[in-house]
């Protein structure tokens, strides 16, 4: 998918050769952005490195999409790589890390026995792939790996939620090492093997078309990560995040929004929550509360771990239900692309009555698009009751979690 951050090229002059750092806000989901990818934010800004040569046509594209540039600074080189979910990267010029979250709950509670910065990139550790499978099926679009990592011969310790940075191998065009690229964890604290031993991600590959050039650009660390074969190292650090953690509460309601790659978090607590092996590991955590999946993705074929989804579901009716929103082959209310909002909108009141109890927890983790008409849906169901949702929402910052890009 494209990434902002890497378009245009630079003007011959000093000036010209300068970068700026715009912050966007209102980029809206649709087709468009669909072939697009953002640096994961924890904010409710979109962060675009962009430079001084391509200043006024990149203004221009942002406003095509719907978007808000409410600050523009100069880039002086220090700002580390994006933070946050699952599957995003900066390519030729880096991305940059946003001041400070926005339209994320603030963090919940105070986490003391979280497990937080274990490795760092000056000293990561040293992991070894497993195995790397592809999980778009025949007909799908794009490539998505899930990969699996040994981590036992290290102190790696992580929890549903959380996330990692992978530092690629190589280095960047001005021959510096490659800047960490941070993605949610896919599996449960055990592993996918249940023996604390792995730790395991869903990457899709970065692909786009240049604008100016046309050509094809694949991203850095999603390609090497795609490419990477069982026996080969891999750099490792974190983990990071707090905002994702599960409840504790055995009898949670728990609310889960994902688009494509987003999926990664919910499906640890998935496993957490229903499989077999899980639950004889977790004796202390016995899930009987209901989990809802409200899956966004562009096609069937791209329905990422579907049939153990849909497995869970059929064995456990009374507590996992999933809703697909398959952009190019259903159609909304008023005839066009079904997005994950326009099903939110559908069981807008079911969800309201759902968030109203004081156990349902919300996850949101995916395309920053989807949460403009996430609130929209939620304020009409909650204006029924004379409710402002906004006000309503932050009033519920420990139960209301997003982590979009």
């Amino acid at each position: 998918m494209y990434n902002p951050s890497a378009v245009g090229g630079t003007a011959n002059t000093e000036y010209g050769s300068r970068l700026f750092i715009y912050e966007v806000e209102g980029l809206r989901q649709n087709g468009e952005t669909d072939k697009m990818d953002y640096s994961i934010r924890r904010s409710g800004s979109v962060f675009i490195t962009v430079p001084y040569s391509r200043m006024n046509q990149e203004m221009q594209r942002i406003s095509r999409m719907g978007g808000k540039i409410v600050s523009i600074r100069p880039y002086d080189g220090t700002s580390s790589n994006g933070n946050g979910s699952a599957h995003t990267e900066s390519q030729s010029v880096q991305s940059v890390e946003a001041p400070k979250p926005m339209t994320q709950a603030k963090e919940k509670k105070k986490h003391d026995d979280v497990p937080v910065n274990i490795y760092r990139p000056n000293n990561p550790y040293v992991g070894t792939c497993l195995s790397n499978d592809e999980l778009v099926a025949e007909g799908g679009i794009g490539t998505v790996r899930h990969l699996i990592f040994d981590i036992s011969g290290g102190d790696l310790r992580y929890l549903e939620g959380q996330s990692i940075g992978i530092i690629p191998d190589g280095t960047d065009d001005r021959g510096k090492p490659h800047k960490i690229r941070l993605y949610s964890i896919a599996s449960t604290r055990h592993g996918d093997h249940v023996d604390d031993k792995t730790v395991s991600l869903c990457v899709r590959q970065l692909e786009y078309k240049h604008p100016e050039t046309g050509e094809t650009v694949y991203g850095v660390c999603s390609t090497f990560l795609k490419n990477l074969n069982p026996g080969d190292p891999v750099k490792i650090t974190g983990p990071v995040g707090k905002e994702m953690l599960l409840p504790e509460d055995p009898e949670a309601n728990i609310i889960m929004m994902a688009t494509g790659t987003g999926i990664a978090p919910f499906r640890a607590y998935l496993w957490r929550m229903f499989k077999d092996n899980e639950r004889a590991a977790n004796p202390d955590y016995q899930f009987k509360g209901f989990a809802w999946l409200i899956f966004g993705i562009p096609t069937t074929p791209n329905v990422l771990y579907m049939q153990e989804l849909e497995e869970l579901q059929a064995k456990y009716p009374d507590h996992f239900r999933i809703t697909y929103a398959i952009s190019r082959e259903q159609k909304n209310s008023e005839g066009g692309r079904m997005y994950i909002q326009h099903r939110v909108a559908e069981h807008a009141d079911e969800i309201w009555n759902m968030v109203k109890q004081e156990k349902t927890h919300t996850y949101i983790c995916g395309l920053k698009g989807m949460e403009d008409g996430i609130d929209e849906a939620m304020a009409g169901a909650a204006g029924k009751e004379d409710i402002t949702w906004k006000e309503y929402q932050r009033s519920i910052k420990e139960r209301w979690h997003v982590e979009t890009y």
